[in-house]
């Protein structure tokens, strides 16, 4: 396998407009916006450059790249606080219940409130990969290489992390959630504020969103059905999120009401299982079909990062790589790597 985990650079924009272009929609965090790409990628530069290990607003963008041909196919990104610049909304699902002495029942009803809970909380999101690789592990690859990056860079991000997962939307490109909540007192639809939170933040959401909680009976159907729901074609992500330790703690996405997933950062699978062992060979012998164990590998610091598939093998006094792996590591033997089995 020829692909590899790195960072973004400048020149990389127009690799992530075309794949932007791809979204289909309501993926806030990858705008088919040049500008606003090109602000991100200039915003990770920042971030990758800034050497003090210590919390701040920073934003790290990767791409996954085949180093074969050279094609960027896929992408990922980490916000290590949000919360700073704009307020990070959510809608938390929440119950009231009532009692009515003279009528000798207990109602329960279920209400949206807007919360900024979530801030300071590091974010991972913008996962997207190419239609063409969605197979042989590579979605896993992308989304697992965040953790391990978070691992060794720890002093850069908070104690809990989360993931806002895309909502349904339907084929003509609109939310019901949105159409049934926030829509009504907006003036416009969701793929016009979608668009205008990618590019220029939530702040109107501050500024025009009703600060009431909101009951759900009082919505339609369309937009209670999808309360936490994932888009379909995110229930994948969903399901590795679980198996990394996320849960849904009933906070939903302000636009789309798309769950957000969140766990404590050291409690995270692949950052709580993650090993760091020093190359003593670098081994032929290791490989599909030969001796080894296939794993997530990463090495490098901040703008030198970078994430494979390779095979390993333990040794005595430390652990041995296959050529490939090493290769597309940019490793010898004496270096220190982290990994982290595949599953």
């Amino acid at each position: 396998m020829s692909f590899i985990i790195r960072a973004a650079h400048i020149d990389d924009v127009q690799h992530l407009y075309e794949m932007a272009k791809r979204t289909g929609g309501g993926f806030t965090n990858l705008p088919p916006d040049r500008k606003a790409l090109t602000a991100k990628l200039e915003r990770a530069a920042a971030a990758f450059a800034r050497t003090e290990e210590e919390i701040a607003d920073d934003l790290f963008v990767f791409v996954l790249e085949n180093t074969a041909t050279g094609e960027v196919r896929g992408t990922c990104q980490i916000f290590s606080r949000v919360g700073q610049k704009w307020p990070f909304y959510s809608y938390r699902l929440g119950t009231l219940t009532q009692h009515s002495v003279e009528l000798d029942k207990t109602f329960r009803a279920e209400m949206l409130s807007l919360t900024t809970d979530l801030e300071g909380c590091t974010e991972v999101g913008g996962l997207f990969l190419h239609p063409g690789e969605r197979s042989g592990g590579l979605g896993m690859l992308i989304a697992r290489s965040r953790y391990l990056f978070i691992r060794n860079h720890r002093a850069r991000f908070g104690d809990k992390t989360l993931a806002e997962l895309r909502g349904v939307i339907d084929e003509a490109g609109g939310s019901p959630f949105w159409d049934g909540v926030a829509g009504r007192f907006f003036g416009m639809n969701f793929q016009q504020a979608d668009e205008f939170n990618a590019v220029h933040g939530n702040q109107f959401i501050a500024d025009l969103m009703p600060k009431h909680p909101v009951y759900t009976a009082m919505l339609p159907e369309s937009a209670r059905a999808v309360i936490g729901m994932p888009h379909p074609s995110g229930r994948a992500a969903m399901r590795m999120l679980e198996n990394e330790g996320f849960h849904w703690e009933n906070y939903v996405d302000i636009f789309d009401g798309g769950p957000t997933m969140t766990a404590r950062t050291d409690q995270i699978r692949s950052v709580r299982e993650a090993r760091d062992t020093q190359i003593v060979a670098i081994d032929a012998g290791l490989g599909d079909h030969k001796k080894g164990e296939k794993d997530l590998i990463a090495h490098g610091k901040l703008d030198d990062f970078r994430a494979a598939y390779g095979w390993l093998e333990l040794r005595d006094g430390g652990i041995a790589i296959d050529p490939d792996g090493a290769r597309l590591l940019g490793v010898v033997e004496g270096d220190v790597i982290t990994h982290v089995a595949r599953w």
